[in-house]
């Protein structure tokens, strides 16, 4: 680890251990906080010292307590629910997420306690890699990938072809190495005939810095984060040249983590709620704009200047009327 990225590793956890401190003054004011953090999972009691809370109301992240009663919620998870974020930095793995309490009678929340595991890493432990199907990029110093996978994204596709409301499995990747934890974004993403983008005849898939306009009409989705350097999409396979050869073009951005906002985000839109926050649900205030318009802006980011954007093609594919 380079001398500049140690030191900025130790400001980040110095800053939150101070946030943290802050918090728990407070908290201590009207609730006891029990956190057991284990290696696959969490335990989490709060118990309130306040007689109108509904303790029902308390969620972690997106899972409500595994059980509660007048005073007192208990969550007992592991870290692949609820959309906890987890975060390689240096020889740390960090879990986290948020606790809310939801107003009765509505979905706004009143109370938000951030919820953090940290864990060294342990001695040989790497993320999995996963070798492109059709596509390698590399750019200041950073190489991406972008494949399709098979359904539960554990390996590469066997078949370029799928059934018309099939899924899609498409993962991009990026590879940190060096560089400080990187966020990678599907910020435009669409669908040609050719493997040159097209204008005037195309099927768009995500858009508005970071959209995902299909699942408005479909159930396509982007899955939960395993890793902040990695994008899932499961993409429901669409009525856009069907039976003829089909590019996905996309338009990845490498990102800092802690750089979210209306213009660098992931958004999913959910039949009953709207737009949701896919990399935290508790700020899909983000994706409000989806609707109109999300404005670019100019901001830090992991190069100091912008963040680092490629161009890239995943294709050709077929879509077919039946199965393959």
């Amino acid at each position: 680890m380079s001398a500049l990225r140690a030191c900025s590793v130790m400001m980040a956890f110095i800053w939150h251990s101070a946030l943290l401190l802050i918090l728990a003054s407070d908290v201590a004011v009207y609730a006891d906080v029990k956190l057991d953090c284990k290696p696959d999972f969490v335990s989490l009691v709060w118990t309130e010292r306040r007689h109108q809370a509904d303790m029902s109301r308390f969620r972690l992240g997106t899972c409500v307590p595994t059980s509660s009663s007048a005073r007192e919620a208990t969550f007992n998870v592991e870290y692949i629910d609820c959309h906890f974020r987890t975060m390689v930095t240096g020889d740390k793995i960090v879990h986290s997420n948020d606790l809310v309490y939801l107003s009765p009678g509505s979905q706004v929340q009143t109370f938000v306690h951030p919820v953090i595991c940290v864990f060294d890493r342990p001695k040989g432990w790497a993320p999995i890699r996963y070798d492109p199907t059709f596509t390698t990029y590399g750019q200041s110093g950073l190489v991406f990938h972008m494949a399709l996978m098979n359904d539960d994204f554990t390996a590469l596709a066997e078949s370029t072809r799928f059934a018309l409301g099939s899924f899609i499995p498409i993962m991009a990747h990026v590879e940190e190495d060096t560089h400080q934890p990187l966020l990678l974004l599907m910020e435009e993403c669409i669908a040609t005939t050719t493997p040159e983008p097209q204008t005037d005849h195309f099927y768009n898939i995500i858009g508005n810095k970071g959209c995902l306009l299909d699942s408005k009409m479909s159930r396509s989705r982007f899955e939960p984060r395993e890793r902040s350097s990695e994008v899932k999409l499961s993409l429901q396979a669409f009525r856009f040249a069907v039976e003829e050869e089909v590019f996905i073009h996309c338009k990845l951005v490498a990102w800092d983590p802690d750089g979210i906002d209306m213009t660098k985000k992931a958004c999913n839109f959910v039949k009953g709620q709207g737009w949701v926050l896919v990399d935290n649900p508790v700020h899909s205030n983000l994706c409000d704009c989806c609707e109109t318009n999300c404005k670019s802006r100019w901001s830090r980011s992991v190069s100091g200047k912008r963040g680092v954007v490629q161009n890239a093609v995943l294709g050709p594919l077929t879509i077919t009327e039946v199965g393959p």
